[in-house]
């Protein structure tokens, strides 16, 4: 027979900070009537930081000048873009790159070009443990980046409706 989770377990997993960045992207793409509008106003890295109902603890340790501080260089439209594009790329999948696309055997990631495989090699193989260590990093890795990306887009919400003058609607 099943158990149910307790409502802090659930709060905590994949499913429910996936739902949550989601429904976060979806009220911002509802709230954003205009995007162009978004267009060259910057959003301050101590918006995000300090904003959107999350804790402190989840806040980018980037300078604003480190070349990795993707949000600190661009504009409203240019989050407005990418987290509708990540909120895409959850709910139907990510295109895989062909096999000629790829120079050698490991993925790299979008960023900055890191080996993701974990040093993996061709002929290497993994036991479980290595596995089940693995999924963790990269579980806790998710969860954390989905809920930094869900505060920017609650950030970018709230942002809008002030630069539109309706800072009041709905919260």
């Amino acid at each position: 027979m099943m158990q149910i989770c307790d409502s802090y377990s659930q709060k905590h997993s994949l499913f429910n900070a996936m739902n949550r960045f989601i429904g976060a992207v979806n009220n911002m793409d509802q709230t954003v009537m205009v995007p162009s509008l978004l267009r060259d106003v910057p959003l301050l890295l101590d918006e995000l930081d300090a904003g959107g109902g999350g804790g402190a603890e989840l806040a980018p340790q980037l300078p604003p000048a480190a070349p990795g501080a993707y949000f600190s260089r661009r504009d409203m439209y240019s989050h407005y873009v990418l987290l509708k594009s990540i909120r895409n790329d959850i709910e139907w999948g990510v295109v895989q790159p062909s096999a000629g696309e790829e120079g050698s055997g490991r993925k790299k990631d979008k960023l900055g070009g890191a080996d993701i495989s974990r040093g993996l090699g061709e002929g290497d193989s993994l036991e479980e443990e290595d596995l089940e260590k693995q999924f963790h990093y990269h579980l806790s890795g998710l969860h954390s980046v989905l809920s930094k990306l869900t505060r920017k887009a609650n950030v970018l919400t709230n942002r809008y409706k002030q630069e539109i003058g309706f800072s009041n609607w709905g919260h």
